[in-house]
């Protein structure tokens, strides 16, 4: 397998607790947005506990970018890597995901389960496809929401949130259940994306199933 060193260029929070690493981009290195790869820790105690990550920056900047949550409620690898700073290095490999833009559609995310989504719609909105691609996000609070202002301003009316454990006026308080869906969704013959707690993957993959999305317009990680 690929293995390259490469330093942390910066770190920077996005939310309470999401983190944005910017690192060096090795020569040659190449991926689609939604690609992943998989990342540890240049520290000899850590180097062997990799963990997938996305990509959400775009291919052609000049440095690799993941969007990641971190866990400070357990001393794992996502903990760690909130207190890594620039300088600091890390180990990446091969690319890999199967999430990928095949067309205009509905993405439903969960919330860190957004992050092969940002540098799809980061792509669409680069090159003006944006169109009519919606957004549809599950967090537990408003202040949980990742890039809710880019995601505002990409999408407009067709970033639709809703918060599971928390009443503001402002978002929906639903799950996302088939009552849910068939209230926001008209067409099921679309592109459909998800990514999410791989449960809430499998119930949204039923319930399109339900409304009468076939299997080849599904888009899931596997």
């Amino acid at each position: 397998m690929e293995e390259h060193i490469v330093k942390i260029l910066a770190a920077e929070p996005v939310t309470h607790d999401v983190k944005r690493f910017r690192v060096e981009k090795p020569q040659g290195y190449h991926f689609i947005p939604g690609q992943a790869t998989e990342l540890a820790i240049n520290q000899e105690q850590w180097r062997n506990e990799r963990r997938p990550f996305t990509f959400t920056c775009l291919n052609d900047e000049d440095y690799l970018e993941f969007t990641i949550k971190i866990y400070n409620d357990h001393h794992g690898v996502t903990h760690q890597l909130g207190q890594l700073s620039a300088g600091d290095e890390l180990l990446i490999h091969d690319v890999w995901g199967a999430i990928q833009y095949k067309g205009e559609g509905v993405f439903i995310a969960g919330g860190a389960g957004i992050t092969p989504f940002i540098a799809i719609f980061r792509e669409l909105e680069r090159t003006g496809k944006t169109g009519n691609n919606k957004l549809i996000f599950s967090n537990k609070t408003e202040k949980d929401i990742i890039l809710k202002s880019e995601f505002e301003n990409m999408l407009g009316n067709n970033f639709i949130n809703t918060l599971t454990q928390e009443k503001t006026g402002k978002y929906d308080h639903r799950k996302i259940d088939q009552s849910y869906l068939s209230e926001k969704i008209t067409d099921f013959n679309q592109h459909f994306y998800i990514c999410g707690p791989d449960p809430m993957v499998q119930d949204i993959q039923q319930i399109l199933k339900t409304l009468g999305a076939s299997d080849d317009v599904v888009t899931v990680e596997v």
